[in-house]
Order: C-alpha cells, then structure tokens, then sequence
C-alpha cells in the first residue's frame, strides 16, 4: 500500500529539534476551512506570550485565490479567531486556533457557515440544546486505496469488522488510538470511537457540545486526524461512498436534544420535532453535505443502514429510518434522536443550523429566513 514520502523521514531526528526550548515565544497554529466547504487549511504565526483566551490571538490574513476563496486580483481574505485548543504536535505552551473566514469588505466568505449558525445558536440559547456527533471516515493510502486492502481485489464480505479486534479484523488502530489521545490533548470533546463495518473505516464521536460548540470541536477534531494520517503517511477520507457496491458508506449522525427533551415528559417535545423535520425534508438534505445533496445520494439508497433521500422516516431502535429514536429515549419518555441523514463530508455548523433552524424557530419551507 502507499505511504507518502514525508511519512519515511526519520521522526528520531526531527525529535531532537522539538525538544529545544522556544523561550517565551509561541506558536499559534490558525486553522480555517477553504472554498470547498470541506477542505482544511493551516498556517502558524509566532506570538510573544502564550494567549490565554481567543482574543489574545490577533486577526490575519491569507491569499484566498491560492484556496478556492477569492481572485487573484483582489486575494487577501482575513483570519478571525474563533476557538482555541492545545497543539498535540507541537504541545503546550502552543495552540491551534480554529479561524473564521472573511472576505476584503468584512463579509462572510461563503464556506463560512460558522457566522450564520453562531446568530441562531444565540437566539435559543436558553434552550441549551446539546449535540453530539459521530464522525465516521476511511483510511485510504496515497493512492486512494483502503488501508490494508488487498492491491488486486477486496477483503472479506462486512461482518466481522465492526468493533472488531485482531489483525485480520481491525485496520489501523494505530492511527484511532493517536488520534483518540491528541484530541483529549488539545481538549476537544472527544467521548468514544470504534472500528466501524467496512475495513479500514472508523468513527469517533464528538460531544456532547451545546450551540456553536459542536461545530468548533467537530471541525478541530477533524482536523488533528487529518495530522494524525500526514505522520503516518496515509490519508482520513470522508467521502461519503469511498468504495462503490456493497460496501457500507460514511456518515455523520447527529444527536440532538434541548432541556425540555431531556427533563421529564420530553419525548412529546422529540415527536414534535421529528414532525417538523418530515415537512422539510428536502431543505435538510441540501444543508447535510457540501454539495446540496449530491455527495449524500450516494450513500442515502435505503440499504446498508441508511434511509432512501427521497424519502423522510422514523423510528424506535431503527437504524434505516431518516431519524432514529434511541430503545431507552423511548422507554424513558425523554432524552434525545439521532438524525442520520448527515453525510461524513458534512459541515457541521450547517446541520447543527438547520435543526435549530427548523425544531426550535419552526421554520418551514425549502429556503432558511434571514433574520
């Protein structure tokens, strides 16, 4: 299988030069998502004391027609911190510093949903609706190739790699457990992971988180595994069908619940929801992956533990409806639903959005209202 070049540097020798004190200086990682809406970038500044909260960390800029953001004639695009998190890599005093994305006039870039779901998390803050997310995604070489797949052919039919363990069963541990450890480092929310059905793909779960939380830690855990992958010389897809046929594809499902659908009685407030959520089924499909849908239906066929996009459906323990119900939300008559519909690939400012945006605001129609 193949690994990148950098991955065969001598990591003992770049050791020698990471133990070498950096005196009061520190190295600010700032972290932003590019053009595609799926995309990460990252560039470091030095800064002279170690920042002890977000606005300590001064604004910046970048060329956005190097990243799919703006033309070359008019490039600079502005950096706005947003949330900070402990380097893995480079370790404390340093920090990543996950950015918002403006244009030259001060707007919004057009990737940057963090902007528009910050607003609305805002106007139901006293709510408290919390979210979880599971992160699911594939191994793959450099080639494209799933990890530790046979170069001509495939491995055994699913079934027995899911949660599995043993080498013949789970791909890349090694990569899961670095990650696992980096992210409770840098102080992202991290609660669990697993190896998922198809070999080499994984999941972790972030949360819960409330607000605009979910999206910052979602966004961050992704990208420390996309370093993770670069020490190891592989590469974390989130494609939503990495592997065409019988194969399982990769979302992201979304755990969702307010404080009136966790106290008691709350699962009338869930039922409400999930009736708002079958009236606008199409809108939430446009908002659950980057590409308005597109990338989704090819995982959303109704088979291998999803449900069709054409259709909305929900249900008690039911893991190829639109909207799951937890077997203990149902028997506690509180608690929360997990929407399944959200690609792997998806941004989660937009879904976290979207579901304020239709269960507690109640909007209707295809079209969000600007508020």
């Amino acid at each position: 299988m193949a690994t990148s070049a950098s991955s065969t540097l001598c990591k003992a020798v770049k050791q020698q030069y990471m133990e070498l004190p950096q005196g009061e200086k520190v190295q600010a990682m700032y972290v932003w998502i590019d053009g595609t809406g799926e995309g990460l970038r990252c560039k470091t500044k030095t800064l002279d004391s170690e920042p002890k909260c977000i606005e300590d960390i001064p604004e910046w800029n970048f060329d956005g027609s190097s990243t799919y953001q703006s033309e070359g004639s008019n490039s600079d695009m502005y950096l706005i911190p947003a949330a900070m998190f402990r380097d893995p890599f480079r370790k404390d005093p340093n920090k990543l510093v996950l950015c918002e994305v403006q244009k030259y006039n001060n707007k919004n870039a057009e990737t940057n949903l963090r902007a528009t779901c910050k607003k609305v998390m805002d106007m139901v803050s006293e709510q408290h609706p919390w979210f979880g997310m599971e992160q699911e995604y594939t191994i793959l070489g450099v080639d494209g190739h799933p990890f530790g797949w046979p170069s001509n052919g495939f491995p055994g039919p699913q079934g027995p790699y899911y949660c599995g363990v043993g080498a013949d069963k789970a791909y890349g541990r090694d990569i899961v457990e670095a990650h696992y450890r980096a992210c409770l480092y840098a102080g992202v929310q991290i609660c669990g992971t697993n190896a998922e059905v198809m070999p080499a793909q994984w999941e972790f779960q972030v949360g819960p988180c409330e607000g605009i939380n979910m999206g910052d830690h979602l966004w961050m855990a992704r990208f420390i595994l996309h370093r993770v992958c670069e020490d190891f010389g592989v590469i974390a897809s989130f494609d939503p069908k990495p592997i065409p046929g019988n194969w399982n594809g990769a979302g992201c499902h979304t755990n969702f619940s307010t404080k009136e659908m966790r106290e008691e009685g709350g699962l009338k407030a869930i039922e409400d929801s999930i009736e708002k959520l079958g009236k606008r089924h199409r809108y939430h499909i446009r908002a659950y992956d980057p590409k308005g849908g597109l990338d989704n239906a090819r995982r959303l066929t109704g088979h291998h533990e999803t449900s069709n996009i054409n259709e909305f459906s929900a249900g008690v323990a039911n893991r190829g409806a639109s909207i799951r119900i937890p077997r203990s939300v149902g028997q506690e008559k509180k608690g929360y639903f997990e929407d399944r519909r959200p690609s792997a690939n998806c941004d989660p400012y937009g879904v976290t959005e979207a579901l304020i945006r239709t269960c507690l605001l109640n909007e209707e129609g295809d079209e969000p209202v600007d508020y």
